[in-house]
């Protein structure tokens, strides 16, 4: 028979609040609390880092994505503090039960994420990533807030200290471990891991952390049923861990195909960003994505580049510089020019230019321009090279970069950019510059072309439209997305004079551009203008 507990005297503290029972000396439980808090802090970081850069990639704007995570996250760790207070009396159990949780839903929230999107393409209902990622940062916000207060009452049970000096130590402790686990994030577990491997790697550390510090350290706070339950709980979340790290290839490559379609030949990480290429085989028209975005379509590059090129090239081009265009297809129609003596090319990623260099599909398609010894490349970011470029190097400066409503790409979309531009451009030179679609975001496309005026450029706006569906550009990625643009726009620059927008009649006939055609198309984007708009500068981005 159990006998009842005596009433504790007056003043004295709560069973739960005295000092623990502990298979160690008490410096050392200190020790093992403090590292635990080391490893969860870390691991918090990583599942919050992890969701930013999936946002970023799946859903474009990394400004607005890091914003949306870090702020529903830190208010949910408040609210998860305040909630801890609850648990202050099982203060052991309950940190168990966190870090089980916490483990499955961060380790699992890259693969939850990318199977929505993959398969749903929903980005606004319900269940699309945008709101699943509210739900994801929400949920581990508050789990991340629960972990303080509890490892605070698991430290003072050890040994009792004045609030000052355990919050010091605690603090120390897990800004330390946040530290690591930033620099882990982006050093470590995304290059050798990949976002998938590493955000479940990160769950099952967080697993073993949590488990190994309440049943091996606090197992006496535990009854024998709870110490039960949190054993199966934890193992069965290693086992989901490990299930799905062993799966993720395959999880992959069903996803990849559900997005890219089921003619995916080339997919690669290359640590500046995703490559993928479809088709060009068996009559299917090849496909370059860059990080989700259909950068290069068979069925329409051809009217792209033609646009993108051609009205540049109408005036002295024997210098001309690429900037982007690694694919080789804006350097296969410079090089249609009688004339041209040198081609340069400014490509970020090497990857890239290696594709366009040995991929039978898409040399075929450039022409094998890295055969022609005029063209030269640099592996290089594009503003440090305009940089450190000589002035009036160049007769034609061709902007070929991403749209200027991605965040990366804002500052090559900059005042400060196009006035390095404006430098490189020898007197009479023309630069011009894709400015992202003009009918579906005329107000990013005009600012593009004030933002060259502020930088000293006289422009010439036009549009050509007829682009396929799939040409997506922005947050739209799937090969089918009805709501891509529907066209490519354009400005023609030039330091001297207001350039002359058309086409040179002695040089080579186009297929999908006309000067009537062109003309026409400048008069309706000319229709289109928002004035007054300011320009886009690196401090103050207007994208």
């Amino acid at each position: 028979m159990i006998e009842p507990h005596a009433p504790a005297p007056p003043g004295s503290p709560p069973d739960w609040a005295s000092p623990a029972r502990l298979p160690v000396q008490p410096d050392t439980g200190r020790f093992l609390v403090l590292s635990c808090v080391f490893v969860c802090a870390a691991c918090g970081l990583v599942y919050e880092l992890e969701l930013v850069a999936l946002a970023s990639y799946l859903i474009g704007d990394s400004v607005t994505q890091a914003s949306v995570v870090l702020s529903v996250m830190v208010f949910a760790m408040g609210i998860g503090s305040l909630a801890a207070k609850r648990l202050r009396w099982r203060a052991a159990a309950g940190f168990g039960a966190i870090e089980t949780i916490l483990a499955l839903v961060g380790g699992c929230s890259a693969m939850a994420l990318y199977a929505v999107f993959a398969w749903t393409g929903d980005w606004g209902g319900l269940w699309g990533p945008r709101w699943l990622l509210v739900a994801f940062s929400l949920t581990i916000g508050l789990l991340i807030g629960a972990e303080v207060p509890l490892l605070m009452e698991l430290i003072q049970r050890i040994r009792r200290q004045d609030a000052g000096g355990a919050v010091a130590d605690l603090f120390a402790a897990d800004y330390v471990g946040a530290l690591v686990g930033g620099l882990a994030f982006p050093f470590l577990l995304l290059p050798l891991l990949g976002q998938l491997t590493g955000a479940l790697i990160t769950g099952a550390v967080n697993a073993l952390a949590g488990a190994t510090l309440v049943l091996g350290l606090f197992r006496r706070d535990l009854s024998r049923r709870a110490r039960r339950l949190l054993l199966i709980a934890n193992l069965t979340v290693l086992g989901l861990l490990a299930a799905a790290a062993v799966l993720v290839d395959d999880f992959e490559r069903a996803a990849r195909h559900a997005v890219y379609g089921n003619d995916v030949r080339v997919a690669l990480q290359t640590g500046i960003q995703e490559v993928v290429l479809t088709g060009g085989t068996h009559g299917r028209p090849l496909e370059l994505f860059l990080d989700g975005r259909l950068r290069v379509s068979g069925h329409d590059e051809l009217r792209y580049h033609e646009a993108l090129v051609h009205p540049a090239m109408n005036g002295p081009h024997a210098r001309v510089l690429i900037l982007g265009g690694g694919d080789g297809l804006a350097a296969r129609q410079v090089l249609r020019h009688t004339g041209v003596q040198s081609v340069d090319i400014v490509e970020l990623d090497p990857a890239v230019v290696r594709l366009a260099r040995h991929d039978p599909a898409l040399s075929k398609l450039n022409g094998r321009v890295y055969d022609d010894p005029r063209v030269r490349v640099t592996t290089d970011d594009a503003f440090r090279r305009l940089r450190t470029m000589p002035p009036s190097s160049y007769d034609v400066v061709i902007s070929d970069l991403p749209d200027p409503g991605i965040t990366a790409s804002t500052k090559l979309y900059s005042q400060e950019f196009y006035g390095l531009a404006r430098r490189a451009l020898a007197p009479g030179g023309r630069l011009v510059v894709h400015a992202g679609p003009c009918a579906d975001r005329p107000r990013v496309f005009w600012t593009v072309e004030a933002t060259l005026r502020a930088a000293g450029l006289h422009t010439a706006p036009y549009r050509v439209g007829g682009r396929e569906a799939g040409f997506a550009a922005g947050p739209d990625r799937s090969a089918g997305a009805s709501s891509a643009p529907r066209d490519w726009g354009f400005v023609l620059a030039s330091a001297d004079r207001t350039p002359r927008l058309g086409l040179d009649p002695h040089e080579p006939r186009l297929r999908t551009l006309t000067q009537p055609g062109l003309t026409a198309d400048a008069a309706a984007v000319r229709a289109t203008r928002i004035a007054g708009l300011p320009a886009s500068t690196l401090v103050h981005p207007r994208y």
